[in-house]
This record gives C-alpha cells, sequence and structure tokens, in this order.
C-alpha cells in the first residue's frame, strides 16, 4: 500500500514508501511488516504487538485508528491482503 494513500503523510508532503505486511493465510497470524515512509517506526509498533500475542490480523483490522495518523491505514492495508503467487 503506497504512503499516498494516507491522508497525514499527504498533509504533510511526506509521500514516499509504503507499507506491507505478510500474514499466514491458515492461522491469520502476522508474520512480518514493512513499513517505509513517515512514522513508520511508530506504527510497526502496533503490528508487533499483535504478533507477539500471536492473535490474528483481525484483532488490529478491527481495531480504532485515530484521525489523522499513519497507523490508521493499518486496517485498509489488512482488507486488501492477497495471496502471494
Amino acid at each position: 500500500m503506497p504512503m499516498t494513500r494516507v491522508g497525514r503523510a499527504r498533509e504533510a508532503g511526506e509521500t514516499q514508501g509504503f507499507m506491507k505486511v505478510l500474514v499466514d493465510a491458515d492461522s491469520k497470524e502476522l508474520l512480518g511488516a514493512a513499513i517505509l515512509g513517515m512514522s513508520g517506526d511508530e506504527v510497526v509498533h502496533s503490528l508487533l504487538d499483535v504478533m507477539y500475542a500471536r492473535k490474528p490480523y483481525t484483532t488490529i483490522q478491527r481495531a480504532m485508528h485515530i484521525h489523522p495518523t499513519v497507523s490508521e491505514l493499518i486496517p485498509t492495508l489488512l482488507q486488501s491482503l492477497q495471496p502471494l503467487v
């Protein structure tokens, strides 16, 4: 998901980068994530918490995220998961 989709990044004029997650199709657990862009270092912690708790990605997908923040794109990112080919 490109950072151009993040309202906070657009407001700040920092739209370079992307967010990517890897999820196990069977267990629905987050296996990894890459966030390259504005506030990625802070956003990744919310994903790490779900990973360490070994909870399904739907745990954070359904959570309330503050607007406008970079982390508010996480639910949208997780809704657009596609199988790896």
